[in-house]
């Protein structure tokens, strides 16, 4: 199992956003292993909010334990510029598990 990994993320308004995590086992420094796992990532103002947006999100490579979010930028420009929370959750059978979370910062554009 991998333990929650607290990362923090820039997300510029209008352009096209993407981020790889490479998550490791708690028990030693090996790779977490996704095989047979599912992804999904979303992001809201605050936890209970219920205006969400979800990541485009994906296993790259599952052995190694990398995963790869993003948003396109027809998505990031609609997005009011602010600070938000976001997390990925993993899912094995019916075992969910977050394993990345932090704060989103959403930063407007001035070219347009």
């Amino acid at each position: 199992m991998s333990a929650v990994y607290v990362s923090n993320l820039v997300i510029n308004a209008g352009s096209t956003f993407s981020q790889t995590f490479e998550l490791g086992n708690t028990q030693d420094s090996s790779p977490f292993n996704l095989t047979g796992y599912s992804i999904e990532a979303q992001m809201r103002k605050h936890a209970s909010s219920t205006g969400v947006t979800t990541f485009t999100s994906s296993i790259s490579d599952a052995s190694s334990g990398k995963i790869l979010v993003g948003l396109p930028s027809t998505e990031t420009v609609n997005i009011k510029p602010g600070r938000y929370v976001y997390d990925i959750v993993v899912t094995s059978g019916a075992i969910k598990t977050r394993v990345v979370e932090g704060s989103a910062l959403v930063r407007e554009g001035v070219t347009r």
